[in-house]
């Protein structure tokens, strides 16, 4: 299991944690491996008994109201002993559930996305295309609600200037980018480290809602994600879209999936602010935020294009909804902007969802993933549990 760093229950939970239905997974050191969880009153308490797998526990008719009415659990320990390690460790609350991610549904992500394939990777040409296409795309794109009729005349209005480009095309057009993030049993949970590629120069968090979606394409949850993404790499081609974004250790999630009930709906998500700050330890710091409200596809439109009767997920998925925050502040000298030190302390967050803390390793340093689905089905099977 990957080394987790200090935290706190309080630094990490809902503002309204005593009023949010928190599922996600642990290991545990008494168990003898993953379990699915519940939070109740600062307890971590083993539901096994209802489903092996967090995938499976999602899957249940009328979940929430059935975890509402106490049922029958093992209590593993307190989360303070988990976040200490003493009992075990937080996991990312995903198992068997497919990774994915929607891009390019903001419209500043869509312009940083522009400057990437422009640059082919430099960051040193970043700052000159950022003010030369900023004044033209930044006006055109604003507001826009991808796939409208409005979107289309915009789409001729760039491509009669010369403007194009495959990431405005997923960016406004009909059909979302939704690609595969991470493996499943891959994620990092809340507390560990985060990798980027030895390789990278230019790189970012990327703060993110990622939506819990049942095999039916239900979404009855959601959670906090960094979709770590290397900026050179995928702007010298967006074929390198896979290195750019699957690394050892470079997706994170968590801490908890917050089911949806009387508390927490839909609407919480689309109104939410997702706050990122990046502290290093050269004393550089960064703050900046996502207002979902901002997004050019609603998440229903982004989790039906997801799964439907072309593509199904019969073990459900996890879906990033994209972010709206490239971070461009100069870092290692004037005009290159942002990029990721090792040792760098992320903080995904908002009242709603809590926080999600990593710190930056390169991935070649992180643990290697070693425990993936046969190893799963095979500690589940010796725990009676299959």
């Amino acid at each position: 299991m990957a080394h987790q760093h200090a935290l706190s229950s309080d630094m990490i939970l809902p503002a309204d944690a005593s009023n949010a239905l928190l599922v996600g997974r642990v290991w545990s050191k008494a168990a003898g491996g993953p379990c699915p969880v519940l939070l109740s009153n600062g307890r971590i308490l083993d539901l096994s008994s209802m489903a092996p797998t967090l995938s499976a526990l999602l899957e249940i008719d009328d979940l929430a109201r059935k975890l509402q009415s106490s049922p029958s659990s093992l209590d593993l320990g307190s989360l303070e002993d988990f976040l200490s390690g003493a009992t075990g460790q937080l996991l990312a609350p995903a198992d068997l559930q497919a990774i994915k991610a929607a891009g390019v549904t903001f419209a500043d992500s869509m312009l940083e996305r522009v400057i990437e394939e422009q640059a082919k990777g430099d960051p040193l040409r970043a700052q000159e295309i950022r003010g030369r296409l900023a004044p033209v795309l930044g006006d055109n794109l604003k507001g826009l609600v991808a796939g409208s009729d409005k979107a289309a005349e915009v789409k001729r209005l760039l491509q009669d200037m010369g403007l194009w480009s495959q990431y405005l095309e997923v960016g406004i057009g009909p059909d979302a980018e939704i690609f595969t993030k991470a493996q499943p049993m891959s994620s990092m949970g809340c507390g560990a480290n985060v990798g980027i590629h030895p390789k990278s120069d230019w790189n970012n968090p990327e703060p993110e809602v990622v939506l819990a979606i049942t095999s039916k394409g239900e979404i009855i949850g959601a959670t906090l994600g960094n979709d770590v993404n290397l900026r050179d790499f995928e702007g010298r081609s967006a074929l390198l879209l896979s290195k750019a974004k699957d690394n050892n250790a470079s997706c994170s999630i968590g801490p908890f999936i917050r089911l949806f009930d009387g508390r927490f709906t839909i609407d919480d998500v689309k109104s939410a602010e997702i706050s990122l700050s990046v502290k290093g330890e050269d004393g550089f710091e960064m703050i900046g935020s996502s207002h979902m409200q901002a997004i050019s596809r609603s998440p229903e439109d982004l989790a039906s294009q997801l799964l439907n009767r072309n593509h199904q997920y019969p073990d459900g998925a996890l879906l990033f909804l994209g972010t709206m925050f490239a971070p461009v502040k100069d870092r290692r000298g004037k005009g290159l902007g942002f990029t990721h030190e090792i040792g760098d302390v992320v903080e995904i967050s908002t009242p709603t969802l809590g926080r999600l803390i990593n710190r930056v390793e390169y991935s070649d340093t992180c643990p290697e993933w070693t425990f993936g689905i046969t190893a799963l089905m095979r500690n589940l099977a010796q725990r009676g549990l299959m």
